[in-house]
């Protein structure tokens, strides 16, 4: 018999009748130390009407890690941004305040474009 039930990762429906909804608890990574993160720090303009925006790119870890990244470097850079799709975006070019941040607090195999 099919079993419905939302689910956070998108499965709504499955016809499998040895589908579980419990996959054995989290499976994300852990985030690793900032010293074996590489991250990549680039300005960008395409698709933002001509307004620049300086992107970091290449987080691995948790979600809840990532967005604590983000509000500490947009803090540290006094203005605003987002976590989207796996990337910090700041507003403005802000990428040698983010590169000084990052390198302070230990993420070590940083490059800027």
């Amino acid at each position: 018999m099919a079993k419905k039930k939302p689910d956070k990762d998108g499965i709504v429906f499955s016809t499998n009748p040895d589908f579980s909804w419990d996959s054995g608890g989290e499976s994300k990574k852990d985030t690793p130390d900032p010293g074996q993160q590489r991250l990549w720090v680039q300005k960008e303009t395409k698709n933002r009407r001509g307004k620049i925006a300086t992107l970091v790119e290449g987080f691995i870890g948790k979600p809840d890690d990532l967005e604590e990244l983000g509000k500490k470097l947009k803090t540290f850079c006094g203005t605003g941004g987002s976590v989207k799709d796996g990337m910090i975006i700041i507003q403005g070019d802000q990428r040698a305040k983010t590169l000084q941040w990052l390198i302070q607090n230990g993420y070590t195999r940083t490059r800027q474009a």
